[in-house]
């Protein structure tokens, strides 16, 4: 009965790191199940800043096609207005041309002419 435990610094340093094995693992998953485990904020922010520039890249297409839009739309409206007989003798009739004079320059009758100078009189 007399024996005495007699523990070295192996056995102790061994408990130690069993016991705080333990309990990391115990914390880790205290943590994941509490959502405590997260992706790093750094993290985040990277992919913000690339979402951030790719939106920015896709803007500055949008503009370009926009502007080509635009331009394409103002040479055609500009082609159309000088197409077509009746905007040609509108804008002979705002000028001061008279019915027989439209009517020969534009190819309308004096009737559909001297409707044209009535609307566009100023």
């Amino acid at each position: 009965m007399g024996e005495n435990i007699v523990i070295t610094w192996r056995e102790l340093l061994l408990v130690v790191a069993v016991v705080l094995a333990v309990y990391i693992a115990e914390m880790l998953l205290v943590m994941r199940a509490s959502g405590g485990l997260r992706r790093p904020r750094w993290l985040d922010m990277i992919q913000e800043k690339k979402a951030e520039a790719e939106l920015r890249r896709e803007l500055e297409g949008l503009r370009l096609r926009v502007e080509q839009l635009e331009a394409t739309l103002q040479s055609q409206s500009g082609a159309d207005e000088a197409d077509t007989p009746y905007s040609r003798a509108t804008l002979l009739a705002r000028q001061g041309y008279d019915a027989n004079r439209l009517a020969e320059e534009c190819g309308i009758s004096r009737g559909e002419a001297e409707l044209i100078i009535s609307m566009h009189q100023r």
